[in-house]
C-alpha cells in the first residue's frame, strides 16, 4: 500500500521522513515517553533514522502504517495501526511530544485514523488499544474515542525494562463511538 497523507482540521498526518528524526529524537528524550512506550531509552538519532525507514517498508508490507503529525508542518507526534491484518484488525498506538498534549491533537489525529481504519480502504472490523497500567492520559485518549474497556492483561507487555500489567480496550467497526464509563477511569 502507499503511504496516505490524513488531514484534519487543524493537524497533516503523513509518512515520518528524515526531515522529522531531529524533532522524534528531542521529543523521546522527555521520560514519559519510555515510561509508556516501547521506545528505547536511552533514544539516540540513530533509532530515530531506523524507524522512519522501517516506516516506509511497513506500509509497502501492509504490516503496520505509521503516521507523523503534524501541526503547521512542524512533526509533534505519531500515530499508528501495528499488527495490521487487512480487513480484520489492528492495534492502535500514539504518543505525543510534551509541548503538543493537553491540546485535543492526539484525539483529534486518531479519529482520522480509525476513520481511515475502518474505511474500505483498509476495512477493519476491530481496533485494539493497550497500555501499561497506569497510563491514565492514554486510557482517557482511548475512552474518548469510543474504546470499551475489555481487562488487564497480566505480565502481557513487554519493553527493554521487563514485563508489565497492561489494559485493553476494543473498538468495533459497528460501535458507536460514544464514550462510556470505564473502570479504570473512575477516581
Amino acid at each position: 500500500m502507499q503511504p496516505v497523507t490524513l488531514r484534519t482540521s487543524r493537524l497533516e498526518l503523513s509518512l515520518p521522513t528524515p526531515a522529522d528524526a531531529d524533532a522524534v529524537t528531542a521529543a523521546a528524550q522527555d521520560p514519559e515517553v519510555p515510561r509508556w512506550t516501547t521506545l528505547p531509552s536511552p533514544y539516540e538519532r540513530a533509532h530515530a533514522d531506523d524507524f522512519i525507514t522501517k516506516a516506509a517498508q511497513w506500509w509497502e508490507a501492509e504490516t503496520e502504517l505509521t503516521w507523523a503529525i503534524r501541526l503547521d508542518g512542524r512533526w509533534i507526534g505519531m500515530v499508528g495501526l501495528q499488527h495490521l491484518h487487512m480487513r480484520g484488525d489492528a492495534e492502535i498506538g500514539f504518543w505525543m511530544a510534551a509541548e503538543a498534549r493537553g491540546a485535543g491533537y492526539l484525539g483529534e489525529a486518531a479519529r482520522a485514523v480509525i476513520d481511515f481504519a475502518f474505511s474500505d480502504a483498509v476495512g477493519l472490523k476491530r481496533l485494539e488499544w493497550q497500555a501499561i497500567v497506569g497510563n491514565i492520559p492514554s486510557a482517557r485518549t482511548a475512552r474518548s474515542l469510543g474504546f470499551r474497556y475489555e481487562g488487564l492483561m497480566r505480565q502481557k507487555l513487554v519493553d527493554p525494562r521487563g514485563r508489565h500489567d497492561g489494559w485493553v480496550a476494543g473498538l468495533l467497526s459497528t460501535d458507536d463511538r460514544t464514550p462510556v464509563d470505564w473502570p479504570i477511569l473512575a477516581v
